[in-house]
C-alpha cells in the first residue's frame, strides 16, 4: 500500500478539520472512521469566534453560517426566580476578531462539510467502516492496523474521541476524574425565547437542578432547542430517561403542560480528563482523544479544532523539511487545555450549581459587575471565547 504523509483517525469535527487543513497544504491524507457514517446525534454545537476564523481559512465559513444560527449574546439567569442576572455581548469583541459572535449548529454538519471537500481532492481519501485496532511506529514511519488492512504514514493524528484507540495503543494515561452526576439533554421544538424572553444561549443557575437552554439550527434549519439538566447523583438511567421524569424537568423550566413533547434524549457521563501526553513519536492526539471536559461554555470542541489547526501547520513544516520542533504541539496545547478549558469549564459548572446562599449571591454579583464594566466585560468574553489563548 502507498505510504501517506498523514493518517487521521476519527472523522468527527476535529479529525475532519485536521485532515482538510493538512490536505489543503498539499500533503497526502487518509481519514479513517470506524463507523459507517457520521454520527448525527445531538452533541457539541457552539462555535466560538477563533474557530470561525479557522473555518474561514478552510473555505467553509459561508456554508457554515448558512446552516447555523448566529448568537451575539449569552445570558445568566437565576432559575428559581426567573431573574436575568447578566448578559454578555460579543459585539464588544469587534476589532479583536472578524466574527464577534458564536454560531450554533450541530457538529456533524461541520464534519460532513469537511468530508465533502476532502472527497474532491486528489491527495485525500476518506474511509468509513475502517476500525483501527492498533498503532506502531519506528524512526521512519507510523503503522496503523485496521480490521481490514495495514497502512503506513509519516505521521498519525488520533482524533478518535474520549475512548481513543490511538491513545490506548500508545499506553498514554488519561488523567482526571468523572463527575458523580450525569447530564441529560432534551431536544424540543418548544420556543424558550418566546416563552421566557431569553436569548439563544442561556445558563440558568439552580442549587438543586440547573438548566442550560440553547437553540440550534436543526437539519431542516427550522430550529430546535436543547435543554441540558444535571441529574441527581443517585438517579438511575431508567428514571432520568422516563417520560414522566423528562416532562417534570421541562415543567420546572416553565414549559406548559401541553408543550412538553420532545424529539430526542441524550444521557451521558461527564469527565474532566487530560492525556498525560499529546504526542508520542510520530503520533499525536487532538480533541476528545487528548482531553474531555464538561460542555458548559462550549469549549471542548473549539479547543480541539484549534489543536487540529495548530498541528496541521506544524506537520506541514515538518513534511517540507523545515526542521520544526514537533514537541511544540504538546508543550503549547496541553498547558492551554489545563489552564483555560479545564479550569474554565469547572468554574462554569460550579457557578450554576452553587448551594450556599451567600456564595450564590456573591457569584451573581460578580457576573453583574463584570457585565456592567466595559473593560471586564470584554476580558470575560476574550477568555470565554478562547480568543485570549486561541
Amino acid at each position: 500500500m502507498q505510504r501517506r504523509n498523514v493518517i487521521v483517525v476519527g472523522a468527527g469535527p476535529v479529525g475532519t478539520v485536521a485532515a482538510l487543513a493538512i490536505a489543503r497544504r498539499g500533503h497526502s491524507v487518509t481519514l479513517l472512521e470506524a463507523q459507517a457514517r457520521i454520527d448525527d446525534s445531538p452533541r457539541a454545537s457552539t462555535t466560538q469566534p477563533p474557530t470561525l476564523e479557522i473555518l474561514a481559512e478552510l473555505g467553509l465559513i459561508d456554508e457554515y453560517l448558512r446552516v447555523g444560527l448566529v448568537a451575539r449574546t449569552f445570558q445568566f439567569w437565576d432559575r428559581p426566580t426567573r431573574e436575568l442576572i447578566a448578559e454578555f455581548d460579543f459585539a464588544r469583541l469587534e476589532g479583536e476578531t472578524a466574527y464577534p459572535f458564536v454560531v450554533q449548529t450541530e457538529q456533524h454538519k461541520l464534519a460532513n462539510m469537511a468530508i465533502a471537500r476532502l472527497r474532491d481532492m486528489p491527495n485525500a481519501e476518506v474511509r468509513f467502516g475502517e476500525k483501527v485496532t492498533g498503532i506502531s511506529q519506528d524512526g521512519n514511519q507510523a503503522t496503523v492496523q485496521t480490521e481490514q488492512q495495514t497502512l503506513t504514514a509519516d505521521y498519525v493524528v488520533g482524533a478518535d474521541g474520549g475512548r481513543s484507540t490511538v491513545r490506548k495503543s500508545l499506553d498514554i494515561e488519561f488523567e482526571g476524574y468523572t463527575w458523580p452526576e450525569r447530564f441529560l439533554v432534551v431536544t424540543t421544538k418548544f420556543d424558550f425565547q418566546a416563552a421566557l424572553g431569553c436569548c439563544l444561549r442561556n445558563y440558568m443557575a439552580d442549587p438543586e437542578e440547573w438548566t442550560n437552554l440553547f437553540k440550534v439550527a436543526g437539519d431542516d434549519l427550522k430550529g430546535r432547542w436543547r435543554a441540558v439538566f444535571n441529574t441527581r447523583e443517585d438517579e438511575k438511567d431508567e428514571e432520568a430517561l422516563s417520560d414522566a421524569s423528562v416532562r417534570a424537568r421541562l415543567s420546572r423550566v416553565h414549559v406548559p403542560e401541553g408543550s412538553r413533547d420532545y424529539l430526542h434524549l441524550n444521557l451521558y457521563a461527564v469527565h474532566q480528563r487530560v492525556a498525560r501526553n499529546f504526542r508520542k513519536g510520530r503520533v499525536f492526539l487532538s480533541g476528545d482523544a487528548a482531553h474531555v471536559n464538561n460542555p458548559i461554555g462550549g469549549l471542548g470542541l473549539n479547543s480541539g479544532i484549534h489543536e487540529a489547526w495548530h498541528l496541521a501547520a506544524l506537520l506541514d513544516r515538518a513534511l517540507r523539511g523545515e526542521g520544526v520542533d514537533l514537541d511544540e504541539y504538546e508543550a503549547t496545547r496541553r498547558p492551554l487545555n489545563i489552564k483555560y478549558v479545564q479550569e474554565q469549564t469547572i468554574a462554569n459548572k460550579k457557578r450554576l450549581e452553587e448551594k450556599d446562599p451567600a456564595s450564590r449571591e456573591r457569584r451573581f454579583r460578580e457576573l453583574k459587575d463584570m457585565a456592567d464594566d466595559s473593560k471586564r466585560h470584554k476580558a470575560f468574553l476574550m477568555r470565554a471565547a478562547l480568543l485570549e489563548r486561541a
